[in-house]
């Protein structure tokens, strides 16, 4: 399989990436390490993961995503791997944001739990107001000469802040968010099209993007709202079903009837088209639903049927 460079970082990364929030909720450890297993026999190599997955689960307080990444690596040659975490999400009382002394400490935290000497790729979870970019990077300036992170990005932040980031960066002479994590989808494009995509495109920063499949919408499995009825993803995905929304399906639906692919392997093959985009993230439950990701990668979308795509998703 034929890699990609993630912008500036220089890693070569698959064009798709593990999404590893189901871990430890959807996925439990035995589960999760046979789906990393064919992952990475299929020729991917890059996991993504954050320091709070999955606190939401009932009984769950964090980190038990990176747990299991981290005895899954155990049994893997460390090199082989990159890994992607997250910090800024609220792990407890004062444990939260961006601050230098937080960032120190949350490190260490993930670095324990994913047992590993050093993170590939350090992410600031959500924008923080309340710490300054040049704080923030100073952190991280330490943690790249300690070795601790190879490389630092962002998530969630859109063209100003951004700008404004990569501008104290050179005026201070500090590290760079050299990669970026923007929701991105057939459907969610607005927030990362036009001056944040630009602006990627621009500095040569990696892009991996979330929320390939709009919460699931975009397999095509949920239509109405009576199809959304005793469903958890009801609230998630409720927002899609508009008119827009049964375009962008119909559009899917044509291209998976042509290409005898699904729904969602087209979907994600669109992602991995696009300019700008270095890979999407996408998760799996099941060894069936890996090999579904596994296809979409191998997809070469013909210009007619990414003009339909983007044509019904504008």
């Amino acid at each position: 399989m034929q890699k990609r460079t993630l912008g500036r970082t220089g890693l070569p990364i698959a064009p798709l990436v593990f999404g590893g929030n189901v871990f430890g909720w959807t996925a439990d450890e035995k589960t999760s390490f046979q789906l990393l297993d064919a992952f990475f026999d299929a020729g991917f190599n890059a996991i993504d993961t954050a320091d709070v997955y999955s606190s939401w689960v009932p009984g769950n307080a964090g980190g038990e995503s990176e747990v299991i990444i981290g005895k899954w690596l155990k049994g893997r040659a460390r090199d082989e791997a990159v890994i992607i975490t997250k910090v800024g999400s609220e792990m407890g009382p004062g444990k939260k944001g961006l601050s230098a002394k937080w960032i120190m400490q949350a490190v260490e935290d993930s670095l324990r739990r994913l047992q590993t000497d050093h993170i590939d790729v350090y992410l600031s979870h959500w924008p923080d107001e309340e710490t300054p970019y040049e704080e923030t990077l100073g952190a991280y300036d330490k943690l790249l000469q300690q070795g601790k992170i190879r490389h630092a990005g962002a998530s969630n932040l859109n063209a100003a802040q951004l700008r404004a980031a990569l501008d104290v960066s050179a005026e201070k002479n500090l590290p760079r968010y050299d990669v970026l994590q923007p929701e991105y989808n057939l459907y969610d494009r607005a927030s990362f099209d036009g001056p944040l995509r630009n602006l990627c495109i621009a500095e040569d920063i990696g892009v991996i993007s979330y929320f390939g499949l709009a919460r699931g919408f975009l397999s095509g499995k949920y239509r109405s709202h009576k199809d959304l009825e005793g469903s958890a993803r009801g609230s998630g995905v409720g927002k899609y079903l508009d008119g827009r929304g049964m375009r962008i399906l119909g559009a899917l639906d044509e291209v998976a009837a042509d290409t005898g692919n699904t729904q969602a392997e087209i979907a994600l093959a669109w992602i991995m088209a696009r300019k700008g985009v270095t890979a999407p993230i996408a998760s799996a439950t099941s060894l069936k639903q890996l090999e579904s990701l596994a296809k979409s990668a191998a997809i070469t979308l013909s210009d007619e049927a990414c003009q339909l795509l983007n044509e019904a998703s504008e």
